[in-house]
């Protein structure tokens, strides 16, 4: 199955570059248009109606992220492709995004198109795409984002604020929310939390991550550990004790 690929780029060698690795790389891709700047990009993919795009973020005049807000649907996979490691970077995370970092690693790439011709073939509208123009465009609103928990059956899309805890196994992390629900996904601890950094999280134990609104009390006692509202109870690591007493005396 051939994908129709569209590049947005403002630099034309990086569309020059990327093109050649997708030739060499990615028999599966056919590039059928590639821009200059975001107007070009959003009248390639109104014309072609592509499978994939590779999108850089920043670009004079309207950014990446503009261009997507400028669209009604999403029936494509996107790629975003960045020099920058910050700009935007815990958003597509944020909603399990695809990205490159430039200059473009080749296996980065073929794994990145792999996945984005898994999703394509059950063509259907981009729920993960749909979740971060949420997010641009609520930053401000933490409550309502969403993040996009990727389990082996589906990727759910989880409030924040249902999430009570997160406890870590190898390179797995288990999620458990509201109503006692579970959630496995196949990244570390430490990944979500940088992710959940600002959205009322704390870290008490190496394999735990706790959000703070379901913390009921702390225990001091048998070395110490947080009683959350279910009964749960979650130790506290000697060298975090000090960070944690800070952390929730900022609970209002």
């Amino acid at each position: 199955m051939q994908l129709k690929t569209v590049i947005i780029d403002d630099e034309q060698n990086n569309i020059d570059n990327l093109s050649l690795l997708l030739h060499k790389n990615c028999p599966q891709v056919t590039i059928v248009a590639t821009a200059r700047d975001a107007d070009e990009g959003e009248e390639a993919i109104r014309k072609f109606n592509p499978d994939i795009v590779f999108l850089d973020i920043q670009m004079p005049g309207k950014n990446g992220f503009d261009l997507l807000k400028s669209l009604s649907h999403y029936t494509f996979e996107i790629v975003f492709v960045t020099a920058y490691d910050q700009y935007g970077i815990q958003a597509i995370k944020f909603a399990a995004i695809d990205y490159l970092l430039k200059p473009v690693d080749t296996e980065d790439l073929k794994k990145a198109v792999t996945r984005a011709v898994e999703r394509s073939l059950q063509k259907q509208q981009n729920l993960q795409l749909e979740n971060l123009i949420s997010l641009l465009r609520q930053q401000q609103s933490r409550e309502t984002h969403r993040i996009a928990l990727a389990t082996l059956k589906e990727t759910r899309f989880v409030y924040t604020s249902e999430i009570v805890r997160c406890e870590s196994s190898n390179n797995y992390t288990t999620f458990f929310l509201e109503g006692r629900e579970k959630l496995i996904v196949s990244r570390p601890i430490y990944e979500y939390e940088d992710l959940l950094d600002g959205y009322g999280f704390i870290r008490p134990h190496q394999s735990h991550l706790v959000n703070k609104r379901y913390i009921k009390s702390w225990i001091r006692e048998d070395g110490g550990f947080l009683q959350l509202q279910d009964g749960t109870q979650i130790p506290v690591s000697r060298n975090k004790k000090e960070i944690i007493k800070q952390q929730l005396d900022k609970i209002s």
